[in-house]
């Protein structure tokens, strides 16, 4: 029974910690009118200024439907706008407007403080381990949805 316990807690752990950083990141951008959800598409774009939507949807692991609803709050909240792709007139490329980069030292400082709660007390060689399992968990499940998802089309 504990090692049950102990595989169960693994889901519920990293649900409630998926939930408290939601949390963290809503009450901190609230203000500004951008939601936990947008969140990682203005922190890339503030990376990489004028990535097409598809892109965007990839590199955050997400479906293009929930990335056309977070980059439209943007655009409605005045932080970015769509521009149809000259190389493909099907496709949009997302930019930051001058409101969008004026975003970029609350974004950071918002970042910077939740890997700096997140990692309180770990050492060095911790934080880096953390990071390291979290990716590949990340990786492992992701491979096993794609092989699903193969194995059913």
């Amino acid at each position: 029974m504990d090692q049950l316990r102990t595989q169960e807690s693994i889901g519920r752990d990293v649900s409630h910690l998926f939930r408290s950083i939601r949390n963290f990141m809503g009450r901190q951008l609230e203000p500004y009118g951008i939601g936990d959800a947008q969140f990682p598409f203005l922190m890339m774009l503030l990376h990489e200024d004028g990535i097409s939507q598809e892109y965007l949807a990839t590199a955050l692991k997400c479906d293009r439907a929930t990335s056309a609803r977070s980059i439209a709050r943007l655009e409605d909240a005045g932080y970015v706008r769509r521009i149809v792709d000259p190389d493909d007139k099907r496709a949009y490329k997302v930019f930051l407007t001058e409101q969008g980069h004026d975003m970029r030292q609350i974004v950071w400082s918002v970042s910077r403080d939740l890997n700096d709660m997140l990692l309180e007390g770990f050492t060095d060689e911790e934080k880096l381990s953390f990071r390291n399992m979290i990716q590949k968990a990340g990786t492992n499940i992701s491979k096993w949805n794609q092989n699903r998802k193969a194995a059913n089309e």
